[in-house]
């Protein structure tokens, strides 16, 4: 009975709030009738004109539609890049003014521009660049109008059943043969059907959801759905593909005021272009912020539905340039997971060299004499036939390898299963039972590894600079009389005939010589050299001059 009561008194304190909020002049855009979200990425400026430097000071700017305004960062003038987001509800006025101020001990008018939103398509980002009026100088924004539906009432929102239909984009024109824009590489078609499973992070025990897609730098949001666990959208958003490798990133948000201010996320998923199935309407579960576990909810899922037209031609050129740079993105953090991660890729990777060098040097030394004598005819059938334009096809070898082995496979693993696999593989064995002083020992001995490693790399290139500047002299002649026989050598004999010579040296030393221990030369030879601590080791001080005073003891007295 106490319980109830207890509930009842806080369901009417909610109520209470949601009502002042309301009443409130701040809140008076949740009363509205909205028309849409105007998203406004401001970017950067350019071509401003000269302004009084005097003190500290710096450049923002002032957006205003309607009774709403924001402004942004300063900035430095010499530098005016911002890169900051900002969301505008547009209701009747859609005159966009966009103010630019220079603040030093007195603000400075620079310049304005108003953008008519009108003219602008909805559901689409547009990337502007405004000259400025009353003043000089252009700022690039990046404007999205979407969210036209603020809310849908329960009882008019459509089932996932009856949801409209799904239209794919138009293949004629991204066919092979159509090249006449280069900058658009395809076109994805994206219909966001609904979502399922959704945890509520409000008292009132509903999720006012709503789903931002992002591809690249476009971004576009649908409307919230309120008061329901069930929540369906049923939208069509088209996008413009300029890189076929990039991915598309859902986020769900809460619209609540509480979770608005926390910048919480119900759930994300990022999809790769090439991954997706044309006209396949599916479920995609939702994952954390981390985008590595699944999301809070009775397995929170949301389903789509996604077509994908793109120039294999255009496309493939567009991969050779530099890849477009995402304006809003978060600033990294100090993961200490991923750090340590990341050190036993590098230490992999020293004991994966280290032990193909010893298996290189067994080879040659014939401690598996069939193992050699095919490693031996191998190199000499090799070199016999090689001719210098194998070696691009020789560059396919490690693709074939991987190739061949999942075709051999009789059930092909996608890719991101094998991906799923493996991280709960290495999840199942972070949770081994540890104490945390032998996790320490385990850091101290993999970053003694590494250093180990780093410190050999390093004194190996310091070794190289010393050679090339005569720090030893004798041993930079040495190289460079081999260097000119072996160019001499090269010009008379063929190249294949020197490397089956030099293999036939390599697995005949041990005959020649039985007790040799095995070594590289090139390596040797380099060891010869001393690196940069040697050399400091090696410097010679000047001999002081002795103090005839202190010489002799009687004159000192």
């Amino acid at each position: 009975m106490c319980d109830s009561s207890f509930g009842a008194d806080m369901h009417e304190d909610f109520a209470a709030i949601v009502t002042y909020l309301l009443k409130n002049r701040k809140f008076e855009v949740a009363k509205k009738s909205l028309t849409s979200i105007v998203n406004i990425v401001l970017i950067e400026a350019k071509d401003l004109p000269d302004a009084p430097a005097n003190g500290n000071s710096g450049l923002y700017c002032k957006f205003k539609l309607g009774g709403e305004s924001h402004k942004s960062k300063q900035v430095h003038k010499a530098k005016p890049i911002w890169r900051e987001r900002f969301n505008i509800h547009l209701y009747d006025d859609s005159s966009l003014e966009v103010n630019v101020w220079h603040k030093t001990k007195q603000k400075n008018f620079m310049g304005r521009c108003v953008i008519d939103l009108s003219q602008l398509e909805k559901e689409k980002t547009h990337d502007l660049w405004q000259e400025l009026e009353c003043g000089f100088g252009s700022v690039h924004l990046l404007v999205t109008l979407s969210g036209s539906e603020r809310c849908l009432p329960v009882d008019n929102v459509l089932t996932l059943t009856n949801g409209l239909h799904h239209e794919p984009p138009q293949e004629e024109k991204f066919q092979w043969y159509r090249l006449d824009n280069w900058s658009e590489v395809g076109q994805l078609t994206v219909t966001v059907h609904g979502a399922r499973g959704l945890t509520a992070l409000n008292i009132s025990g509903n999720v006012n959801a709503y789903c931002v897609l992002e591809l690249d730098n476009s971004r576009i949001q649908t409307h919230t759905v309120r008061g329901t666990s069930e929540h369906n959208w049923n939208k069509n958003f088209n996008f413009s593909v300029n890189d076929i490798t990039s991915a598309l990133d859902i986020t769900l948000y809460d619209e609540s005021i509480i979770q608005s201010m926390k910048g919480e996320t119900i759930g994300k998923v990022s999809i790769p272009l090439l991954r997706i199935m044309n006209n396949e309407k599916r479920w995609y579960a939702l994952k954390d912020r981390s985008k590595k576990h699944s999301a809070r909810g009775n397995c929170p899922r949301i389903l789509l539905e996604m077509s994908l037209v793109w120039n294999p031609v255009k496309a493939s050129m567009r991969v050779l340039s530099p890849k477009e740079t995402r304006y809003i993105q978060k600033p990294p953090k100090f993961d200490i997971p991923l750090i340590y991660s990341n050190l036993i890729f590098i230490k992999n990777i020293f004991k994966f060299f280290q032990n193909g060098n010893e298996h290189y040097k067994r080879v040659f030394e014939w401690e598996n004499q069939e193992k050699s004598i095919c490693a031996l005819l191998g190199w000499l059938i090799f070199w016999y036939f090689f001719r210098m334009w194998m070696t691009p096809l020789l560059l396919t070898l490690p693709f074939a390898h991987y190739w061949l082995t999942q075709r051999n496979n009789n059930v092909p693993v996608p890719l991101y299963q094998i991906a799923d696999e493996e991280y709960q593989e290495e999840e199942q064995e972070t949770k081994d039972d540890k104490t945390i002083k032998s996790r320490i020992n385990e850091l101290q001995d993999l970053t003694i590894t590494i250093k180990t490693a780093i410190d050999y790399v390093v004194s190996l290139l310091e070794r190289i600079k010393n050679l090339v500047n005569f720090s030893v002299p004798y041993l930079s002649y040495l190289v460079i009389i081999t260097l000119i026989g072996l160019t001499i050598a090269l010009y008379l004999i063929p190249v294949n005939y020197l490397f089956m010579a030099l293999g036939t040296y390599k697995f005949t030393r041990k005959f020649l010589n039985p007790t040799r221990v095995p070594n590289n030369d090139l390596l040797d030879f380099i060891s010869r050299v001393p690196d940069d601590e040697k050399m400091k080791q090696w410097r010679e001080l000047k001999v002081p001059e002795p103090n005839c005073n202190s010489s002799d003891p009687a004159k000192s007295r």
